[in-house]
């Protein structure tokens, strides 16, 4: 996996005058009419509103600013896995992960630089160089969102040398299948069936390279005795590592919009 470790110094707000925006939708009003949880921070130059509490990340979807993401899924827990929302923050030396970074108040962040897209295509680059990630003969091909994110930052080759580990291939289950060699350990699965179905299944084993989506302790998919056969995790995988069985190529299309409005009505995080 990418080499970019998430960086664990304290930001250093930007001295900049905080904008309070009186028809914004938080907390009550405090002394001066400021709103309690209510701050301000500049994305790429314009100051935006924001609430204590709030990641880079999700003030930035609500500004209308796009930042890249394979592994965060709106109102579940984010764990910046994938490393493709990093962002500049003014007083930090190195990228710092978007969907987990708290805003403070007076934060100047930059979404977009000609190092991050650098970095966002290393990072691709690793994903599809770390697994055997064949397009022309998966399921997902055309439906996949890491091929669709390595067509949005360009990546149009790769230049690792490839690993080509021979995983298994989980066929045990009557109506889902799951291919470790597509996986790119997001953990949407591991998040999704823990917050929403409650069910645990799934889990991360080993370690580096070595790591693996592991059911119920190493157990095979199809003898889970905790899995309830609701597929949430297979919607949500965002290649073609989980699919339902009985689909050829190009045809599995994943309904991971019906897992976020469950995700919404859940209440978000646990």
């Amino acid at each position: 996996m990418l080499a970019l470790r998430r960086a664990r110094t304290q930001v250093t707000p930007a001295v900049v005058p905080p904008v309070w925006l009186a028809g914004s939708k938080t907390a009550g009003a405090t002394k001066g009419g400021r709103l309690a949880d209510q701050i301000s921070i500049r994305i790429d130059g314009e100051y935006v509103a924001a609430s204590q509490g709030q990641t880079i990340l999700e003030v930035a979807r609500a500004s209308g600013k796009y930042i890249p993401t394979l592994c965060w899924l709106e109102n579940i827990t984010a764990v910046g896995a994938c490393r493709l929302c990093i962002v500049e923050v003014s007083g930090v030396a190195r990228p710092l992960p978007a969907c987990t970074t708290p805003v403070q108040d007076g934060m100047s962040v930059v979404t977009s630089s000609e190092r991050l897209a650098q970095y966002r295509r290393i990072a691709i680059e690793f994903l599809l160089a770390e697994r055997n990630h064949q397009c022309a003969v998966c399921v997902s091909n055309n439906h996949c969102e890491l091929q669709a994110m390595a067509q949005r930052l360009g990546v149009t080759s790769v230049h690792y040398a490839y690993s080509w580990p021979r995983l298994p291939v989980d066929v045990s289950h009557p109506r889902y299948v799951l291919d470790h060699n597509r996986c790119i350990l997001c953990t949407r699965c591991v998040r999704v069936c823990a917050e929403l179905e409650g069910a645990r299944v799934w889990d991360v084993a080993g370690r580096g390279v070595r790591s693996m989506i592991v059911c119920d302790a190493s157990r095979p998919w199809g003898e889970s005795r905790s899995c309830t056969n609701c597929g949430k995790c297979v919607q949500v995988c965002p290649t073609g590592a989980m699919a339902e069985k009985g689909f050829a190529v190009e045809e599995m299309v994943k309904q991971d919009s019906k897992v976020r409005r469950l995700a919404l009505h859940h209440g978000g995080r646990p």
